[in-house]
């Protein structure tokens, strides 16, 4: 089994029980950045308190809505990454290996290699990923999209008639997300919002370089003081995962706020404000209209959420990768021992 598909294997994995982990988080930071009414955005309630406000009104299931395409995608999309991320490194090695043995080089893949690797591994994730994270936001803000389709009554609903309202709202499936987004903009519907997500490749950039760099650094000083020994645990890769994805969610938030805006149910009637064209026209009117505040909206819940989210991916995934590699290993001793006892 190549190192690639043992990547992607593990990535997958981990990204499964990550995504398990933090999902109501994900679900309330997507409301929150697709929040539109003036007087709900200036109400400042906690994560915590939005998501008891969620299982109120709407049930347990709505902080899951989503999860089936959810799961699909972060498996389909760290198998992606992870898998092409370890085909592009092991060429820019090799590279390095290169330019080593022509006296060019210490051996080492550098900050700018390695921002390479990522973005190329992410844009291409992204391109084949894109409709299923569009189906995932649709799910995540049904409820919500269906309970403003009439602005001047959203403001009046009482609680009792939220409540009600959930409740009549006919079973929201997959299926329906996909036909509601096809009959707004067609096929291309589905890459709605892969501009700024293109973009904000260099979030996994920045925080893979983040990583690396301080796996690296703790890994020559573990090996300085343990005589050669430079293993890590669990709890250290749960930590620098923390800190790398802190990092990269800083820098690129921002852009997270616009594709949610576009990849949500558009407003097609009434409100022109809230009705976006492309990745330009939506960061104009929330500029014009919501203030620059808006693109750091759920920012808190955001923080949490993925830094949660990919300090228990990497300890999961390096977790994985020690597991698969010694059952490979063992498989290969056992078929070399099967093999020297068969006669010559």
């Amino acid at each position: 089994m190549s190192d690639a598909v043992i990547n992607g294997l593990a990535g997958a994995g981990g990204g499964i029980i990550a995504q398990l982990i933090s999902y109501p988080l994900q679900t309330v930071n997507t409301r929150q950045q697709t929040e539109r009414d003036p007087k709900k955005s200036r109400r400042k309630h906690g994560t915590l308190e939005q998501m008891c406000q969620v299982v109120k009104q709407e049930g347990w299931e709505r902080l899951y809505g989503g999860l089936t395409p959810s799961l699909v995608g972060i498996a389909t999309s760290q198998g992606i990454y992870y898998y092409f991320y370890q085909i592009f490194r092991s060429k820019a090695e090799a590279a390095a290996f290169k330019h080593l043995k022509e006296g060019t080089g210490d051996g080492s893949v550098g900050i700018l290699s390695s921002l390479v690797v990522a973005a190329l591994s992410g844009c291409l994730n992204v391109l084949l990923t894109n409709p299923i994270w569009v189906v995932v936001t649709r799910m995540q803000t049904h409820t919500e999209a269906s309970l403003k389709r009439r602005p001047s009554e959203s403001l009046s609903v009482t609680t009792d008639e939220a409540i009600l309202a959930a409740a009549e709202t006919p079973p929201y499936g997959i299926s329906h997300a996909v036909q509601e987004v096809y009959d707004e903009a067609g096929v291309l519907g589905f890459w709605k919002g892969v501009c700024p997500t293109l973009i904000m490749v260099s979030n996994p950039s920045i925080q893979f370089m983040l990583y690396e760099t301080l796996l690296k650094k703790l890994k020559t000083m573990r090996a300085s003081r343990n005589k050669g020994n430079d293993g890590v645990t669990a709890l250290e890769i749960f930590f620098l995962g923390a800190v790398a994805k802190l990092g990269a969610t800083l820098v690129t938030y921002p852009l997270n706020v616009v594709k949610s805006r576009l990849q949500a149910k558009q407003v097609t009637g009434g409100d022109k404000r809230h009705h976006y064209k492309g990745t330009l026209d939506a960061i104009m009117k929330m500029i014009k209209y919501e203030g620059l505040s808006m693109f750091y909206k759920g920012m808190s819940t955001k923080i949490v959420q993925s830094v949660l989210a990919a300090a228990v991916l990497f300890m999961i995934k390096e977790e994985l990768l020690k597991g698969i590699h010694l059952l490979v290993k063992r498989d290969v001793n056992l078929v070399n021992v099967v093999r020297s006892g068969l006669p010559r």
